[in-house]
């Protein structure tokens, strides 16, 4: 049993380093600071650090730890959350000794020592308290801090337990997360309260998409745009789900304009959007997924896939 090889492996090192994927969300920071938290409140004696770069809008979940090179040495390495090696937030994952692979995408990028992938999984953060779960007879014990983490990593990937991925499981064990002492009103006013210029931007989104008749809904967020309503490509993540409760949808993408490059952001009702996404520097769920482009034209050719997915779910 994997989880079995991933306690032991906890159990025997003194220094751990948790990694997710960059430009995180909360599933990312809930199931690596968490897992954290659980190994710390279970083993005090243990240096367990988390890494990556700092997340501007979720510093009210948790803050990154600042470690040399050499804390790499003998180190155990746990990557959470992340399907493909390059989007991996801070590239010294490869210096440890041992290198364990948690995640619920599909596998396309199979690496580590130690693996365990469940695409069942509602989120990271669901495995991580299935972890925490088979660990109880090995001394891992969850706290308060731990428990909210998991809870806004759950709520986050579910949508408030809206999307299809959340199962009678995640119900199960978010009841049980809830019976620990946190503020759960604050923390949903932490992930879904946004500034004033976010609300104005959600505004501009509702006005601008543009839904096509095969049942996809696109919208194109320009530099431009974004500065006028003083929000950043980061930011603007926030807005991804507006989209969701429009009658007749199908699928939907935001293209987000960088510096250097389109940011593209998919989500799906029932056609299969990973599989374009990969097509485009991406991949992710069969109805989550995001790709990075170089040119509107991408944008279109992305756009006609995307169109022709819907289409074929139609018949």
């Amino acid at each position: 049993m994997k989880w079995k090889q991933i306690i032991d492996a906890i159990k025997e090192n003194d220094t751990i380093i948790i990694h997710r994927h960059v430009r995180p969300d909360p599933d990312a920071i809930g199931s690596q600071v968490g897992l954290k938290e659980i190994i710390k409140h279970s083993f005090p004696s243990k240096h367990v650090y988390v890494v990556g770069e700092d997340e501007p809008t979720l510093t009210f979940l948790a803050s990154m730890d600042d470690i040399g090179d050499n804390v790499y040495e003998n180190a155990l390495v746990i990557v959470c959350d992340t399907a493909n090696r390059p989007r991996i937030d801070d590239q010294r994952y490869t210096m440890g000794r041992q290198l364990i692979k948690i995640d619920h995408h599909p596998n396309v990028d199979v690496y580590g020592d130690v693996s365990v992938v469940d695409t069942t999984a509602s989120s990271v953060s669901e495995m991580i308290f299935e972890l925490y779960e088979q660990g109880r007879e090995d001394g891992f014990r969850l706290n308060d801090t731990a428990a909210r983490l998991l809870y806004a990593g759950i709520v986050g990937d579910t949508g408030r337990f809206m999307f299809p991925s959340t199962t009678k499981k995640t119900f199960q064990y978010a009841a049980e997360l809830v019976t620990y002492d946190f503020d759960r009103p604050a923390l949903y006013a932490e992930l879904y309260s946004v500034e004033d210029n976010i609300s104005r931007l959600q505004g501009y989104v509702l006005q601008e998409f543009e839904l096509l008749p095969s049942g996809l809904c696109t919208i194109k967020l320009t530099k431009g745009i974004l500065e006028k309503f003083h929000v950043s490509p980061d930011e603007s993540s926030q807005l991804v789900n507006i989209l969701s409760t429009i009658k007749g949808i199908k699928a939907w993408v935001f293209f987000i304009e960088e510096e250097d490059q389109i940011r593209v952001r998919l989500r799906s009702k029932g056609p299969v959007i990973n599989e374009i996404a990969a097509n485009y520097n991406g991949g992710g769920h069969p109805l989550a997924s995001g790709a990075t482009i170089y040119s509107w034209e991408e944008a279109d050719n992305m756009t006609n896939e995307l169109e022709s997915a819907c289409l074929a779910h139609m018949r």
